[in-house]
């Protein structure tokens, strides 16, 4: 796989039951890779454990004073030169293609979860969160997956150079090879207080790039209410921990970094004084001694990986935690065996009815269906079921899906569901891009733009649309939309979202409070426009309107989680006095007193007829 491939066309399926083990299915997907990344790491590792050897036998020629063995040495100094610039380059290069690919993988897998999840992910992890794994955290995972094939070819070279002076100087390469490992595993009993400072530092970490994430979320908001500095406060405090976390980490990996340089410069002193005695006393040529003093020289290059390769770790497995938690979540919970067996059901019949076994509201094929709940929460998770994510948590009612023709919604591929059903929550998300561009979404092509932008009284969206567009732009079409059409009106930005989902045309449309940021008027207007374009075609509003109430065919009732009444707009409003204090929005002593002004007014005008 090369850069310009991705992205994948497939990222396959994760295994994410730990963070370990996601890293190991990270570095399974592309071996390809890592075995070119650890060839090329061998060419430039054992081009630097061959060059001290080249360098005692040139030392050695030099006291002997052969002239042709000393050209020999210098030719194998440059093919050894040559080795470790070409193999050093292209380390590099595999090594970066390694990262990005790694990256790029578990990016992919996160947009797939999350266009997976929906909105049903930001209940079950925080909207932050998601941004931080999608942000620092794949790049802690790249990082220790590149840096794999790279430890393991200087892990190589430090061998290599360890068995060379045995054989080529066994006095003194006794010596080097007892130190290196004393080296190698002199840090091994600081790293898990290291890898524990990690963690609390990328937790803390989190937790602030969640406050950061919220606030920016709802910042018009803390404006209105005058928050912002309460607001900002609770993030200085939160990176002040960061600070101090991140400072009692970087302690603990400065005194690691210390060991590493304290520890070879010892044995490299330890290799210097005992060599020299080994040459005094004869038993050592003095090139033996310049090449046993190169090899643990240069060995502190490719020792520097063994750091390295820990601090990856340590802060890569948080963080592939992190992201095997998002992408361990599914729709539902995991089907039993007998869900395996039977495969996937097929889909409903065409005009199926849509029914929500955990308040028994039944939705009739072809009917304009208004649902009144008294409870905005309530109204939120039916929405949430009609359209195949029942709840993860809570009652067990609440986390049965809804059936379309008998079909539950949650057992279809999710395609095949969100073909059938189309949920549009309280509030749409409009990305950034031309309104053409916005409306270039899955439909079934029966409902232009057009005629969608006109049912949901969007006219004076597209003047202003093309009023702001640079000269050149006549359509309003190829206006552009800012992001999260924060320059439009909350109203405005309600239309269009309403807009492109009548666009899609699915089978059954459910709208959560799809005209609640618009005034009366165009309320009336888009309550007539949705009733005629979707004519035949199943439709459902949760709304307390009485303008989208009396346009519906068909109004629910629904009172502490179950159907309590159901029937038309006025019917209700006259014989249900539930149904009125929740669309009124009168409580029991205003419904008390205008039953008593009534019965007064009612014996008033008995009197006058009496008396006339």
């Amino acid at each position: 796989m090369q850069i310009s491939d991705l992205p994948y066309p497939d990222p396959g399926v994760p295994d994410a039951r730990s963070g370990p083990r996601f890293l190991m299915w990270l570095g399974r997907g592309q071996l390809g890779g890592q075995v070119r990344s650890l060839c090329w790491g061998l060419v430039h590792f054992c081009g630097i454990a061959g060059l001290p050897y080249a360098v005692g036998l040139g030392v050695d020629a030099v006291v002997q004073r052969d002239g042709t063995r000393l050209l020999l040495v210098g030719a194998l100094l440059v093919l050894i030169g040559i080795a470790i610039s070409v193999g050093d380059a292209m380390l590099h290069r595999t090594a970066v293609t390694n990262w990005i690919t790694a990256a790029a993988r578990v990016q992919q897998l996160l947009a797939r979860k999350t266009a997976e999840l929906g909105s049903a992910l930001t209940r079950r992890v925080a909207a932050g969160e998601v941004v931080a794994v999608s942000t620092g955290d794949v790049e802690k995972i790249g990082w220790f997956v590149e840096a794999v094939s790279r430890f393991l070819a200087a892990a190589f070279a430090v061998v290599a150079i360890c068995v060379g002076l045995l054989f080529y100087a066994p006095s003194i390469g006794v010596v080097v090879a007892i130190g290196v490992p004393v080296l190698a595993l002199s840090v091994l009993p600081l790293l898990p207080r290291a890898t524990q400072r990690a963690d609390i530092q990328r937790e803390k970490a989190g937790k602030a790039t969640e406050l950061a994430s919220d606030t920016v979320a709802g910042l018009r908001v803390l404006r209105g209410i005058g928050g912002e500095e309460l607001f900002l406060g609770r993030y200085r405090e939160a990176s002040q921990e960061v600070r101090k976390a991140a400072v009692r980490s970087a302690r603990m990996w400065a005194l690691i970094a210390a060991i590493q340089v304290l520890l070879p410069g010892a044995l490299l002193i330890t290799v210097v004084w005992y060599g020299s005695v080994l040459v005094l006393d004869g038993r050592l040529a003095v090139g033996e001694l310049v090449a046993a003093f190169s090899a643990v020289a240069t060995m502190l290059y490719p020792l520097r990986h063994f750091e390295e390769i820990a601090m990856a770790y340590s802060f890569s497995r948080p963080s592939a935690q992190r992201a095997a938690r998002v992408l361990s979540l599914t729709r539902t919970d995991a089907p039993g065996p007998a869900a395996h067996d039977a495969g996937t059901p097929p889909a409903p019949a065409p005009g199926g009815d849509l029914y929500d076994p955990a308040t028994g509201l039944l939705v009739p094929a072809g009917l304009f269906t208004a649902v009144v709940c008294g409870d905005p929460d309530l109204a939120g998770r039916l929405a949430e079921r009609l359209g195949g994510h029942p709840a993860d948590d809570g009652p067990a009612a609440d986390r049965v899906s809804a059936l379309l023709g008998e079909v539950a919604l949650d057992e279809l591929p999710l395609d095949t569901a969100r073909t059938l059903v189309l949920v549009q929550d309280k509030d749409p998300v409009l990305l950034s891009g031309t309104l053409r561009e916005l409306f270039a979404v899955p439909a079934s092509g029966a409902v232009e733009p057009g005629a969608a932008l006109a049912a949901a009284q969007c006219g004076d969206v597209l003047d202003a649309l093309l009023q702001s567009a640079p000269d050149g732009v006549d359509d309003p079409m190829d206006a552009r939309i800012t992001e999260r059409g924060r320059s439009l009106s909350g109203g405005q930005r309600q239309r269009l979202a309403l807009a492109r989902s009548l666009a899609t045309d699915p089978e059954v449309l459910v709208l959560d409070e799809p005209t609640s940021a618009v005034d009366s008027h165009t309320e009336a207007r888009i309550a007539d426009g949705i009733s005629a374009l979707r004519a035949g075609r199943t439709t459902v509003v949760l709304a307390s309107s009485p303008l989208l109430l009396d346009r519906a065919d068909r109004v629910v009732l629904i009172h502490e989680g179950a159907v309590a009444a159901t029937g038309t707009h006025r019917e209700l409003l006259h014989g249900e006095p539930l149904y009125r204090a929740v669309v009124t929005r009168e409580t029991d002593e205003e419904q008390r007193v205008a039953r008593m002004e009534l019965t007064r007014l009612g014996e008033a005008l008995t009197e006058i007829e009496e008396s006339a």
